[in-house]
């Protein structure tokens, strides 16, 4: 915990000052009443637990007044908080290979269920888009609050041919910079963004340079480090995957080493999940870590609430025990 004004806890020195009074006078009250009364009736008239009572009103006001001091100070803690205004881009490979059954039912249906579910669990204020992509890519969904588009084009998404993974980030990222030139006006500047890209195969498209190429994944990746923009890359499915090609079985191996060069360049992570449930944690990860940051957030309320109480308990207390405001 730290204070936003630490100098007003000075006057804790006053509480402190005050308290060390009212003992000397107590005192000085104990020393003249010892003088001048006779101590066997006082005994038997004044009992030790009624002499305590008198000064609780005293010691509860005390605390009181350090709690509203303390409140005073502006106290702040580092909290979690929902994020608002970030952008992020669902990008979802749609090629041949995803119609895998090493993930059941399929890599394309088991993603299709963990996609709505992270759409789901995302803070309300975050605005989510998607991209689907094979052979070229698609903006299926504008960044927006409302997550029912989105669920929808997610049970849309149809299997196509090739993979271009440079083309479906750069959408990605043309999309996220359209958003923001809308929020120009806004006082706190663009919100901020990350893509989530998930995918189970190597890049085919474009030429034979491949990530490399000016619309390569690899390049695209330096464009959102340069834009801020962290990719994080889901690599899904299990090295055994296999589909039926033109009445071939043909194996469709995930491939781990592209997808973490993309993270790695971009400034994002990098996930593996082979199964189902294990991309549903992967993407209930990224909620939390996307959805919610960390921020140093005023807890002030707290100890005035408590101060208040306390003063109003020291005030009614004294009224009761001595008919009389201490």
């Amino acid at each position: 915990m730290s204070f936003a004004s630490p100098w007003w806890l000075l006057l804790l020195l006053m509480v402190g000052a005050v308290a060390v009074g009212y003992w000397l006078l107590q005192r000085r009250k104990r020393r003249d009443v010892m003088r001048f009364t006779n101590l066997e009736l006082l005994e038997r008239v004044v009992s030790s637990r009624r002499a305590w009572l008198r000064h609780a009103p005293t010691v509860v006001l005390l605390v009181a007044l350090a709690l509203l001091t303390v409140a005073l100070a502006g106290p702040t803690a580092e909290a979690r908080v929902p994020r608002n205004r970030a952008t992020v881009m669902l990008v979802i490979d749609v090629s041949l290979s995803m119609q895998a059954t090493d993930v059941s039912p399929t890599r394309l249906q088991a993603a299709q269920v963990a996609a709505k579910s992270f759409a789901d669990r995302l803070t309300p204020g975050i605005n989510l888009g998607l991209i689907s992509f094979a052979g070229t890519a698609a903006v299926l969904v504008s960044p927006t609050a409302d997550r029912e588009p989105v669920k929808h084009a997610i049970d849309g998404l149809k299997l196509s041919e090739s993979t271009a993974t440079g083309e479906a980030i750069f959408a990605a990222l043309q999309s996220i910079q359209s958003f923001s030139e809308g929020l120009a006006g806004s006082t706190e500047g663009p919100p901020p963004a990350r893509v989530v890209l998930m995918s189970d195969g190597k890049q085919t498209l474009p030429g034979p340079e491949g990530e490399n190429e000016p619309r390569g994944s690899f390049t695209a990746a330096h464009k959102a480090s340069d834009a801020k923009v962290p990719i994080s890359t889901i690599s899904f499915g299990t090295l055994l995957g296999r589909i039926d090609l033109s009445g071939r079985s043909t194996a469709v191996p995930v491939d781990d080493a592209s997808l973490h060069e993309i993270a790695q360049i971009s400034g994002g992570q990098f996930f593996t999940a082979a199964s189902q449930e294990e991309l549903q944690q992967v993407y209930a990860t990224l909620g939390e870590e996307i959805g919610y940051e960390t921020r140093r957030v005023d807890i002030s309320h707290g100890w005035l609430i408590a101060g208040t109480l306390l003063a109003m308990l020291g005030l009614g207390s004294a009224v009761a025990l001595g008919r009389r405001l201490p």
